[in-house]
């Protein structure tokens, strides 16, 4: 009983961190979520509510992270196949 006290402050703080990384890797790899913002940043600029080297910056930014997310992607395809 007194075990079940004290690590389950340890075990929600622990539960609390996995949510937070994989709302943060939701962010950062999900693939749709790149592209919305992609979609975005193009009508922002096409709007002329960015300037050019802000959009250029940006882009460059969604596209690296795109690209990471996409590798990460097929790893786990090619992980996936390999249990089979």
């Amino acid at each position: 009983m007194i075990h079940k006290l004290v690590t389950a402050p340890i075990n929600l703080v622990i539960k609390i961190g996995e949510k937070v990384k994989e709302e943060a890797d939701k962010e950062l790899f999900d693939l749709p979520t790149i592209q919305q913002k992609l979609i975005q940043l193009q009508m922002m600029y096409e709007l002329e509510e960015i300037p050019d080297e802000l959009y250029k910056e940006k882009e460059e930014e969604l596209l690296l992270r795109y690209e990471m997310a996409k590798r990460m992607e097929m790893q786990q395809w090619e992980e996936m196949t390999k249990r089979k």
